[in-house]
């Protein structure tokens, strides 16, 4: 992944981390590219855009996988969802209920770091409620900052909900059900044929408004480096 300078009008495009072939295009043609968010009914957050060549086109839905701890070996039931943004926040906030009253929270932040890499920051035993206040007041930041991504666990279920950069959702746990109960409440349905943003090449956005915002979150929250 490099970055790419943009001079384009749009201020969430000021640094842009892109996962794409520039070649495949001019850079007139990659700004117009940069500036579609909406393929059919799906509106894409201001963090993500698929590639120029679209070899995945954004869409809605969910499907079921299983993950492998890299540690333990074993394999772990995986939720991954796609949602137009006029619904994704509300949706990831009901998708921590079933976590309990109590959680463990992980930022994760690609700010000023080697492209690919990042960085953890750790929050234990937090009131469920006080975080959802908290995520709220920065809804724009976890919605469209390309650099940032949000875990809230609960280790003694054991039961995560992940809102990563490229703004999916994952849910891991055994029982995925409660997880499925609050998917369909929001009118997403399981599709095996469903493919995300991320198998394919991809851009990132972010901006400096942004990565002060995230030293913000992490000041409210309390977090620690790992």
């Amino acid at each position: 992944m490099d970055f790419l300078k943009s001079n384009t009008a749009n201020s969430v495009r000021e640094n842009v981390g892109v996962n794409a072939d520039k070649n495949t295009a001019t850079s007139t043609q990659l700004e117009e590219h940069l500036e579609i968010a909406r393929y059919g009914s799906f509106l894409l957050t201001d963090a993500i855009r698929p590639a120029f060549d679209l070899k995945v086109i954004p869409g809605a839905g969910w499907r079921q996988e299983n993950y492998q701890d890299p540690e333990t070996q074993i394999d772990v039931p995986v939720i991954m969802a796609a949602q137009t943004k006029e619904r994704l926040f509300d949706l990831f906030i009901d998708l921590l209920s079933p976590l309990g009253d109590e959680v463990d929270v992980v930022l994760e932040t690609s700010h000023d770091n080697e492209l690919g890499k990042h960085i953890d920051l750790y929050r234990e035993s937090m009131d469920l409620p006080i975080l959802k206040s908290l995520l709220f007041d920065y809804e724009d930041l976890i919605l469209n900052d390309g650099c940032t991504g949000i875990a809230v666990l609960n280790a003694e279920v054991p039961m995560e909900v992940q809102f990563d950069e490229h703004k999916l959702l994952m849910m891991y746990g055994h029982d995925l059900e409660p997880f499925i109960e609050v998917l369909e409440s929001h009118n997403l349905y399981q599709s095996d044929t469903l493919r995300f943003i991320t198998e394919a090449e991809h851009i990132h956005s972010s901006n400096e408004h942004h990565a002060g915002k995230f030293t913000d979150l992490s000041y409210e929250l309390g977090v620690e480096f790992n």
